[in-house]
């Protein structure tokens, strides 16, 4: 009996633990596609291409032809963002407010969203 007990309270935790490590990937693959630097580079001259790092941030260094559209403020930004053409997020590394912007937009009928992989930090394209 108290075996049994051990064996379902492991399971149990091996489960939860594989969804606390897969969901989020799975959920941000819902709602956009991760790209590497060729393909984003590639995505910016038919797209939105939009920062979503603070204003002060931005100023220093930014992709060029990008918008800033800081994860504080996009909510009431969102009427600003085209739902015609895809729309390109990117942040300083990896995304981690990207997953939730990328969810939003996805709601308001965005049907395109690309997230730059390793973001500004890993950047080789143009920046100003």
């Amino acid at each position: 009996m108290g075996n049994t007990f051990f064996l379902i309270f492991d399971i149990i935790a091996i489960i939860g633990l594989l969804i606390y490590f897969i969901y989020p990937r799975w959920s941000l693959n819902r709602h956009a596609k991760i790209v590497e630097n060729e393909e984003f580079n590639r995505l910016i001259a038919t797209s939105q291409l939009i920062d979503i790092r603070e204003a002060n941030e931005f100023r220093i260094k930014h992709i060029h032809g990008a918008r800033n559209l800081p994860t504080s403020q996009i909510k009431q930004s969102i009427n600003a963002i085209s739902k015609n053409k895809p729309v390109l997020l990117y942040e300083f590394g990896r995304p981690s407010q990207s997953r939730r912007i990328a969810k939003m937009l996805k709601k308001e009928g965005i049907p395109e969203i690309y997230i730059l992989k390793d973001g500004l930090s890993k950047w080789n394209g143009k920046i100003k």
